[in-house]
């Protein structure tokens, strides 16, 4: 197994325990497509996400994404949504020729005693 299949396995495992986050995903995204934006930053909606799951938080416990998963969610989105194929600016993933860390991802009890 190389690191992209790695991450690809968590990012498909953390998408079926979060759906609601894909669907945040389209959302925000489509508010920037009716605005009329060609091109939009996946990192902004990324922040987005985090921000408006922390607002209904208690303060001390944090939702959690793993900024790796950028890439996937942006591919998702304009696979689903070939129209708008291109909107998010992607790159080769590199992380096809690197080895897999077998590195289990930390939950977010497993972070905050970090």
């Amino acid at each position: 197994m190389n690191r992209l299949e790695e991450m690809r396995e968590q990012v498909t495992a953390y998408h079926k325990q979060h759906p609601e986050v894909f669907q945040m995903f389209e959302e925000f995204t489509f508010q920037m497509i009716r605005r009329g934006y060609k091109n939009y930053s996946v990192n902004a909606i990324f922040e987005r996400i985090r921000w408006e799951k922390d607002a209904g938080g208690d303060g001390e416990s944090q939702f959690k994404i793993g900024n790796n998963y950028r890439a996937f969610y942006a591919r998702r989105f304009m696979k689903k949504h070939s129209q708008h194929d291109g909107f998010f600016r992607t790159r080769k993933q590199t992380s096809e020729g690197r080895e897999a860390t077998y590195m289990p991802e930390m939950t977010p009890l497993q972070l905050v005693k970090a």
